[in-house]
């Protein structure tokens, strides 16, 4: 016995079958966003003060099904990159933001920059400490008592510099990231690590995007209290002297992740290091086999890892897509 199939009526085990006269598989779109991550702060002296600089914040993540896609629209296909970094001993050395991604009407924003280390007082009193506003905020520095804001539903808060025992209040905190609050600093001069990113499978691999940079610690001393912290997981970049050695300098947030960059560290006997940039953010569409994109502008990669899917990601540019 024979038996002739055609025609797609559902997937099996992720392959498509067809049914004899059954209608085409309709058109979906599942996409991952993942917004730039954003620029780790600077280390600084502050009055004798030596602060190392707050981790930047991921970018946004969105996942889902795009509503109702239709073939041969061209769609608004951008990748964010990531915020450049602070600069070392400046009074406003904050990191910038990342780059918004975008898919369509789908926007997933850029991370926001690692605050200033400090001031030219102390205690310092300059605004641009607090971390900045971001799909997931940054990391603020020394004497702060908030991060920077994430935004509902793409990511989570910056950390801070939580007050001591002794009064005092400890070193920067790292950059949140889409799946955890960045952390504050749990030592004097010590920074705090970069919040955890999210998991994603939409490849047929899972893989973590947008962690948070971890902040900055003062930079030649060995001692846990000075270390810098680590970067969340999800490409967040790690603080400078997380092994309590100057010369680790900061670490970019991984690209196409989102990734925070971490802060710079501040040595009494040498000068300040600067943060390192934010990731750049991607755009990972998946869409039934029967169908193909065709993209301008930007540069992309096809991969056929998902059983009757073909799965786009795209790394970087401005452009569009279209679906047929």
């Amino acid at each position: 016995m024979s038996i002739n199939i055609t025609g797609i009526i559902g997937v099996n085990g992720g392959i498509q079958m067809n049914a004899p006269g059954a209608a085409p598989i309709p058109l979906t779109v599942e996409y991952l966003v993942v917004g730039g991550g954003g620029g780790g702060g600077g280390g600084r002296s502050s009055q004798g003060h030596y602060t190392g600089g707050p981790g930047g914040g991921a970018g946004g993540l969105l996942t889902g099904t795009f509503s109702n896609p239709s073939t041969g629209t061209a769609y608004t296909v951008t990748v964010g990159v990531g915020g450049a970094a602070g600069t070392t001993d400046a009074v406003n050395n904050s990191g910038s933001n990342g780059a918004n991604s975008v898919f369509s009407n789908i926007i997933a924003l850029g991370g926001g920059g690692g605050g200033s280390a400090g001031g030219p007082t102390f205690p310092p009193t300059n605004p641009e400490r607090t971390g900045k506003t971001g799909g997931s905020g940054g990391g603020s520095g020394y004497y702060t008592t908030a991060g920077g804001s994430g935004t509902s539903g793409q990511g989570n808060n910056g950390g801070f510099s939580s007050s001591n025992p002794s009064g005092g209040f400890q070193g920067p905190g790292g950059g949140g990231g889409a799946g955890a609050v960045g952390g504050n600093s749990s030592s004097l001069y010590g920074g705090g690590s970069g919040g955890a990113g999210l998991a994603s499978s939409i490849t047929g691999t899972s893989v973590t995007y947008a962690g948070g940079g971890g902040a900055g610690g003062l930079g030649g001393f060995s001692g846990l209290d000075y270390r810098g912290g680590a970067g969340g997981s999800g490409g967040g970049g790690s603080g400078s002297g997380v092994d309590g050695n100057y010369t680790l300098t900061a670490t970019a947030g991984t690209p196409n992740t989102g990734g925070g960059g971490g802060g710079g560290a501040r040595n009494e006997a040498q000068s300040p290091g600067a943060g390192a940039a934010g990731g750049s953010g991607v755009v990972i569409l998946r869409i039934p086999s029967s169908y193909s994109a065709t993209f301008s502008g930007v540069t992309s990669s096809l991969s056929t890892a998902v059983p009757g899917y073909k799965i786009y990601t795209v790394t970087a540019g401005t452009g569009t897509v279209i679906f047929s």
